[in-house]
């Protein structure tokens, strides 16, 4: 009977993970390029089942571990569904029509410079005419960081991400796809960075100039979702509340006793 409140525990520890990741998609319901998150549900006979079919294991025993009492996160994965294209009449506002990330030149606090990927086309140009994000990372072209002129009075960027300033060319997008995005992983900032393995391909997106991808979250599905593991929270704690009302009928009947 005390399997019985580990296993309610591990179901609200489950619904409660599942919560944070839809609560983090309803935040970034309006953040540009946003890629809404999911999570799977891995339970103990699921495991098992996989085990006794690995072929890995030839003919010796193997053991499986400590016995799950319940259910617990599979794996958390993302949605890369494009969001839809919102025109804003901005002329450094862009977005990726098709497969594909901007590169972006990403400095930590300590001064570390790396490559980051985002789909979030708001961009600015500062004080030295350089190309770069709302937090003032620079943008990068197949030339390294996009340099316009300060005294700037048309911009122009063509469907293959062609930047004219003026009517001249000055640099082209360097844009980037990856064979496997299991290889990219979410740093923060609306940006994302690629882990040992991943492959670079070709870019095929079309760039929109004047428009922002919107993120791809449902705000009415989340919601339903949520409702949902409201419910299943409440379930557990039920199960925990039943069990331990049990378990204090039997102390008092063996007091008596």
């Amino acid at each position: 009977m005390v399997k019985g409140l580990y296993t309610g525990y591990t179901g609200m520890v489950n619904s409660q993970k599942r919560l944070d990741v839809i609560s983090n998609n309803l935040a970034n319901a309006t953040t540009t390029g946003f890629k809404s998150e999911g999570c799977t549900t891995q339970a103990f006979d699921s495991v098992y089942a996989i085990k006794i079919k690995d072929l890995s294991v030839g003919h010796l025993n193997q053991n499986i571990g400590k016995i799950s009492l319940g259910a617990k996160i599979g794996e958390t994965y993302r949605d890369w569904t494009q969001g839809s294209l919102q025109s804003t009449g901005n002329t450094f506002d862009f977005a990726l029509a098709g497969k594909g990330f901007f590169s972006v030149e990403f400095t930590n606090k300590l001064g570390e410079t790396s490559t980051m990927y985002s789909r979030d086309g708001a961009f600015q140009m500062n004080s030295e005419g350089y190309l770069v994000t709302k937090d003032g990372d620079y943008i990068l072209g197949e030339g390294g960081r996009i340099q316009l002129p300060t005294d700037l009075d048309s911009l122009s960027v063509d469907s293959q991400g062609n930047i004219f300033a003026d009517g001249q060319y000055v640099d082209t997008f360097a844009l980037v796809d990856f064979e496997d995005y299991n290889y990219l992983e979410k740093y923060g900032e609306n940006l994302f960075r690629t882990v040992e393995g991943a492959s670079e391909t070709e870019c095929t997106a079309a760039v929109e100039q004047g428009y922002l991808e919107a993120s791809n979250i449902n705000v009415v599905s989340e919601m339903v979702d949520m409702i949902a593991l409201a419910r299943e929270y409440e379930s557990g704690q039920k199960v925990i509340q039943t069990i331990d009302s049990m378990l204090s009928k039997m102390v008092s009947m063996s007091e008596l006793s």
